[in-house]
């Protein structure tokens, strides 16, 4: 699995809206120019992480973005999961039911399945929070 720039993008200008997160709506340049990232790439990212009501926009002249939850409420799965589509490691799992002809006899499944299921876990097992507080250690799945 590999995480593509627009994931590691919305995670990084999430966590930066989690570190103003009680101040008021941030403005997409200022993100910009904290972040490194381009103005125009943001403005790309914002629909992805709209369509998962995980940003509050507002416009005019002290417009800007900010989460549409706490910082404790927004894991890496749900920004990763608006930005990539999917973390499943195989495209036959991006649908539920499985729609592959050979998901009941396919004996590569199950090991994909459990690479999916520690994926979410780890990812789910990070919030924000933890991220700006730095609590590293939370970030260790054991399996």
């Amino acid at each position: 699995m590999k995480i593509s720039t627009r994931g590691r993008y919305s995670l990084r200008m999430m966590i930066d809206l989690a570190q103003h997160y009680n101040d008021s709506y941030i403005a997409l340049k200022d993100i910009s120019e904290r972040q490194d990232i381009s103005k125009k790439y943001l403005e790309q990212i914002i629909p992805f992480l709209n369509r998962s009501n995980l940003l509050l926009a507002n416009k005019g002249h002290m417009g800007g973005y900010k989460l549409a939850k706490a910082p404790s409420e927004i894991t890496v799965r749900e920004i990763l999961v608006s930005a990539e589509g999917s973390l499943a490691p195989v495209s036959c799992m991006d649908n539920n039911p499985n729609l592959c002809e050979k998901c009941g006899e396919c004996v590569t499944l199950p090991i994909y399945q459990g690479l999916y299921d520690v994926v979410n876990k780890y990812f789910d097992s990070i919030t924000l929070e933890d991220i700006i507080n730095r609590q590293v250690s939370s970030f260790t799945y054991n399996i």
